[in-house]
C-alpha cells in the first residue's frame, strides 16, 4: 500500500494537530502582550492601542493564510525560504533563510539571558550567578530539540498552554472587575477613549504617529506566528493541521489580544505612571497591575513564573526554527549539504550543533562586549517584518504562477482568504512599519546617526545576503511560466 512520506528525507512527521495549534498560539502570546502592551496603551490610549493591535492582527491573519495555502500545498521544513526560492528568486530565498536563521540564533541567546534575570526575581534563586542559570536553560532547550520533534512539540504544547490559561484567567478577572463582581478600581469608558490614538488626541498627524509606534509593538508581539509554516514539514497531516491552526490564530488574536487590551485600558488609566515604562520590571506588567487591582497579592510572583515559561518557550521555538531553516536551506542548495544530515529520530543534528555553538558564541560576546552585541541585535531587528514581506510576495507569485500555468486550483487543499487583497495589504503594511521604525525622528525631526543605524541596520544586512548570492550565482526572478509548482511528494510501497 502506498504511503505518503515527507519529501525532505530525514525529518519525521511527528507533530500532532494539537502540537501545531499550540505552537501557533505560542507564537502569538509572549512578553509583547505580558509586558510591552502597557507601554502601547500609554502611548496611544486604550482605544488607540486596541485599533492598532486589531489592524496588525488582521495583517498577521492574512499573512498566515498566505503561508497556510503554500504550506498545505508544499509542506517543507524551512517553508518560506523554500517558497521564495521556488516562486520568486533563489537569491531572495537565500537572504530570507540566512537572515531568519541569524535572527533566531540571536533570539535564543537573548532569551536564555532574560530567563536568568527573570528567575533571579525570587530571592532564593538570586544567590546563583546569572550565567549559570543561562547555561542551564540553554542545555534544557538544546535537549528538548535534540531528542525528537515530538518531544519539542510536547514541550511547546505545555509552554503555550500555560500562557493561554493565564490570559483566560486575566480576561475573566478583568471582566468581573469591570462589571463590579470583583473588587478593584474601574476607570471606565472615559479614560479608555482618551489618549493620542486615531479619533483621539489633538491632531490627525499625532494620532497617525502614535498608531505607527504601536504598530511596531504589535508587530513584534505577533512575530513567531510564521512558525506554523516551518512546522508543516513535520506535521502528521499538514493539510488538516495547518488550516485548523490558522483559523485558531485568527480567533485567538481576536479574543486574547483585543479582550486583554480592552481590559487593561478599562482598568488602568492610559496616563498611569505604572504603564510608562512598558517594561523590564515585572511590577510594571499590566497583567500584574490588573491582578493586584483585583486584590491578588501573589500577582507579581505568578506573572514572573508565566513570563519565565514564555521566555523559555521563545528560546525553545527559536532553536527549532533556526535548526529547521538551516536544514531546509541545505536541501535547497543554499547552505552546505552537511547541514541536511539527520539522526534516527529525524533531528538535523549537524544544524542543531552548529546553531547551538553560535548561540554560545553570541552569549559570550554579549557579556564581553555590550556594544558589539547591541549592533548584532540591531542587525536582526527587522528580520521578522522582512520575512513577512517575503511571505506576501511569495504567495502572490505562487498564485499568479498557478493562473499562468493553468493549474487546477482544486489541488489547493486550503485557499487563502481574499486573494489578492490579503498579501498585497499585508505586504504594504509591513513595508510601512519597516520604514516607520524610527518614530522619534519622524516626530521630532532630529536626526541621530547612531539611533538611525541601530534602527535600520537589519535592512543593509538583508540586502548584503541578497546581493552576495545574486552577484555570485547571477540569479534572476523566476518567470511565472517557469515557476516549479510540482509538489514533489515521494511514495513508497510500505
Amino acid at each position: 500500500m502506498a504511503k505518503q512520506v515527507n519529501q525532505n528525507d530525514g525529518v519525521q512527521r511527528g507533530l500532532k494537530d494539537r502540537h501545531i495549534s499550540m505552537i501557533a498560539i505560542g507564537g502569538c502570546i509572549g512578553t509583547g502582550l505580558f509586558m510591552t502592551s502597557g507601554g502601547a496603551i500609554h502611548d496611544a490610549g486604550g482605544l488607540g492601542a486596541l485599533l492598532a493591535f486589531a489592524i496588525i492582527g488582521a495583517m498577521v491573519f492574512f499573512l498566515m493564510t498566505s503561508l497556510g495555502e503554500m504550506a498545505t500545498y508544499l509542506p517543507v521544513s524551512g517553508s518560506f525560504s523554500t517558497y521564495a526560492t521556488r516562486f520568486v528568486d533563489p537569491s531572495l530565498g537565500f537572504a530570507l533563510g540566512w537572515n531568519y536563521w541569524f535572527n533566531w540564533v540571536i533570539t535564543v541567546a537573548a532569551d536564555v539571558t532574560i530567563a536568568a534575570q527573570v528567575i533571579q526575581y525570587w530571592t532564593p534563586m538570586s544567590g546563583i550567578p546569572a550565567w549559570s542559570w543561562s547555561c542551564l536553560f540553554l542545555i534544557i532547550i538544546f535537549g528538548l530539540n535534540a531528542l525528537s520533534v515530538r518531544v519539542f512539540g510536547e514541550s511547546e504544547y505545555w509552554f503555550a498552554l500555560i500562557k493561554v490559561v493565564t490570559v483566560i484567567i486575566f480576561i475573566a478577572i478583568g471582566l468581573l472587575t469591570i462589571v463590579g463582581i470583583m473588587g478593584g478600581e474601574f476607570v471606565g469608558f472615559d479614560t479608555f477613549t482618551q489618549g493620542n490614538g486615531p479619533i483621539l488626541g489633538d491632531g490627525f498627524g499625532g494620532s497617525i504617529l502614535a498608531i505607527l509606534g504601536v504598530f511596531l509593538v504589535a508587530g513584534f508581539s505577533f512575530q513567531g506566528t510564521e512558525l506554523i509554516g516551518i512546522t508543516a514539514g513535520e506535521s502528521e497531516n499538514p493539510e488538516r493541521a495547518v488550516p485548523k491552526a490558522i483559523k485558531q490564530v485568527f480567533w485567538r488574536i481576536l479574543i486574547f489580544y483585543i479582550l486583554a487590551i480592552f481590559v487593561i485600558g478599562m482598568l488602568i488609566p492610559y496616563d498611569s505612571p505604572s504603564l510608562m515604562g512598558g517594561g523590564d520590571d515585572i511590577s510594571t506588567s499590566p497583567f500584574t497591575l490588573v491582578f493586584q487591582n483585583a486584590g491578588l497579592a501573589f500577582a507579581a510572583s505568578f506573572m514572573n513564573a508565566v513570563i519565565l515559561t514564555s521566555v523559555l518557550s521563545a528560546g525553545n521555538s527559536g532553536m527549532y526554527a533556526s535548526t529547521r531553516m538551516l536544514y531546509s536551506m541545505s536541501k535547497d542548495k543554499l547552505a552546505y549539504p552537511i547541514f541536511g544530515k539527520t539522526n534516527r529520530s529525524g533531528v538535523p543534528y549537524v544544524s542543531l550543533l552548529v546553531t547551538a555553538a553560535i548561540v554560545v558564541i553570541i552569549f559570550v560576546l554579549q557579556h564581553l562586549s555590550g556594544d558589539a552585541y547591541e549592533y548584532i541585535v540591531a542587525a536582526s531587528g527587522l528580520t521578522g517584518f522582512i520575512a513577512w514581506v517575503g511571505i506576501a510576495v511569495s504567495h502572490y507569485r505562487f498564485r499568479k504562477a498557478f493562473d499562468k500555468q493553468n493549474y487546477d486550483k482544486s489541488k489547493l487543499k486550503y485557499k487563502a482568504k481574499l486573494f489578492p487583497f490579503g498579501p498585497i495589504f499585508a505586504g504594504i503594511l509591513c513595508v510601512l512599519v519597516i520604514i516607520g521604525q524610527d518614530v522619534d525622528f519622524i516626530q521630532s525631526g532630529k536626526f541621530n546617526l547612531n539611533r538611525f543605524v541601530i534602527t535600520y541596520m537589519g535592512i543593509p544586512v538583508f540586502l548584503a545576503f541578497f546581493f552576495y548570492h545574486k552577484l555570485r550565482y547571477k540569479t534572476k526572478i523566476v518567470p511565472l511560466e517557469q515557476v516549479d509548482l510540482r509538489q514533489n511528494v515521494k511514495m513508497d510501497d510500505k
